[in-house]
């Protein structure tokens, strides 16, 4: 039989207060619980049904309700429903975000190469600095969990945790319950040592689920050492006489070719991201040493939710800087009021 939402309200409410306590619950707790407007006596009646069908239990004659397994089944597979779905949803946008991104990144990078006839860099957008949204926990047999972390950004992380026994429905929500309780909107650098060793007391036996946990966390938000950048107009490089000597011109687009060295030069940008948000090297300044004849200027542009990522143009020392910069201003802006278009 298929529960009505007034049923369905109340046991998730029963559940999720046993869950909290431990103690058996009472409909005066429940119509405080839930947002039906409902009377305790009301409430005792469809708690009565809810009994006779199976999905709570009286302990004690006068005592409250709790959940029996088949009411613990139910909310688990109610909650596994929802938590699917919704995760499917983010990794259908994501994919069809990135695959919009990376056409148009590229596309960024090669029209500031031909409206500039200097070389261009675009980096994809990475989180900084970001906050776990929410955990899921799921069984996939008998010693197998499922650890999913969503952080901001929807950036979704899964990892296989090893178990030696199977854990219940109950363990498995309670878990839920103390993860999602204590590391929700926190960023790792947050997650401190007392309130692991806190979460590892309360989570008894299965501290090491705890542990597995935070390193999922720790792998999930993480700033990615790849970046995925895009380049253009490297060969421009050959239209300045002062860089197109064969080993200056050479050395600038293996750099470009290559892209790991241009790591170090998004790194420095994002570090010392000026109120502006444009940087500009000139010469010994540059952060890449197959950049010391030329001068770089940098922007950072921002999508929402701390991610960032890095627009560069590389030329001779003799740039038009104030065109340069105009056209990272005007870029930067664009790609921001095409986010919040979305």
């Amino acid at each position: 039989m298929v529960l009505d939402d007034r049923k369905n309200k109340i046991l998730q409410a029963i559940i999720q207060n046993y869950l909290e306590t431990g103690e058996p619950v009472g409909s005066r707790t429940i119509s405080k619980y839930t947002d039906l407007e409902l009377s305790p006596a009301t409430i005792r009646n469809e708690m009565s049904d809810l009994e006779e069908m199976g999905y709570i239990l009286q302990p004690h004659t006068s005592a409250g309700r709790i959940p029996s397994d088949k009411g613990y089944r139910l909310y688990v597979d109610m909650m596994m429903e929802n938590k699917d779905k919704e995760i499917e949803e983010l990794k259908e946008v994501i994919i069809e975000r990135e695959e919009k991104m990376e056409q148009m990144l590229k596309s960024v990078a090669k029209v500031l190469a031909t409206n500039t006839n200097y070389a261009t860099m675009v980096t994809a957008p990475a989180v900084k600095g970001n906050k776990v949204k929410f955990l899921q926990l799921s069984r996939m047999d008998e010693n197998q969990i499922l650890a999913v972390v969503v952080a901001e950004g929807n950036v979704i992380k899964n990892n296989v945790i090893q178990v030696n026994d199977e854990l219940s429905d109950e363990t498995l929500l309670k878990l839920n319950l103390l993860l999602n309780t204590n590391l929700c909107g926190k960023a790792i650098e947050e997650i401190n040592l007392p309130m692991i060793t806190l979460m590892k007391q309360q989570a008894g036996l299965h501290q090491d689920v705890v542990s597995e946990v935070i390193d999922a966390i720790a792998d999930s938000i993480k700033v990615e050492e790849d970046l995925q950048i895009y380049t253009s107009g490297a060969t421009n490089i050959f239209k300045y006489p002062e860089l197109s000597d064969n080993q200056k011109a050479s050395d600038i687009i293996h750099t470009f070719e290559e892209k790991q060295l241009l790591t170090q030069l998004v790194n420095e940008s994002l570090l010392n991201e000026s109120e502006a948000g444009i940087q500009v090297y000139i010469g010994e300044e540059t952060p890449v040493q197959t950049m010391k004849d030329c001068s770089v200027v940098t922007a950072t542009y921002e999508l929402g939710e701390g991610m960032k990522g890095t627009i560069g143009i590389v030329g001779p020392k003799r740039m038009d800087y104030d065109k340069v910069v105009s056209t990272l201003k005007n870029i930067t802006h664009q790609l921001d009021d095409l986010y919040k278009k979305k």
